[in-house]
């Protein structure tokens, strides 16, 4: 076990820290590319011809999507700028830190984003407003369990099995 605790590893806290934040850098690649992607085809539907024929409360859920967009984009992004100010002062576990929670805000509000643009995507294509929400729930819903639920359960079943042996491996 390490200096700071983390189980299974020999490394110290600033070992561990650059290790989680290359592991993060990596997992935020993903996400932080198909959110500024979404935002702007986002941005570029203003300018159509049809925006203008929108009825008022899908042009409001234009916005507000738009709006979740940016959010998302700027708290995917956010972790390299933190990273910029704070590079070479010794700061990595305290970067680490924020970092993980602003990946986490943006990760809920691309999920909220990508909800909305469907909601809305599929309210002027289909016709159906309860038929768009009735999809865009769904998708919400599974957003939820497979990026927070999950995990959860996962995390929780290791934890159970880790007690349930005891520092040699031997059941209790």
């Amino acid at each position: 076990m390490s200096d700071d605790g983390a189980p299974g590893r020999d490394e110290t806290a600033q070992e561990r820290a650059d290790r989680l934040w290359t592991d993060m850098l990596q997992e935020v690649r993903v996400c932080q590319t198909g959110a500024q992607i979404l935002f702007g085809f986002l941005i570029g539907v203003a300018f159509t011809p049809r925006f203008a024929a929108l009825p008022d409360f899908d042009k409001n859920l234009y916005t507000a999507t738009v709006i979740l967009g940016a959010v998302a984009t700027g708290a995917l992004v956010a972790p390299v700028a933190f990273h910029r100010l704070l590079a070479g002062r010794g700061m990595k576990p305290e970067l680490v830190h924020v970092a993980g929670h602003l990946i986490a805000a943006g990760l809920v509000t691309l999920a909220l984003t990508i909800a909305a643009a469907l909601l809305l995507l599929l309210r002027t294509a289909t016709g159906s407003p309860t038929a768009a929400w009735i999809i865009s729930s769904v998708v919400l819903l599974w957003f939820t369990t497979t990026w927070l639920v999950l995990p959860h359960v996962v995390l929780r079943r290791a934890a159970a099995r880790r007690s349930a042996t005891d520092d040699d491996g031997r059941q209790r």
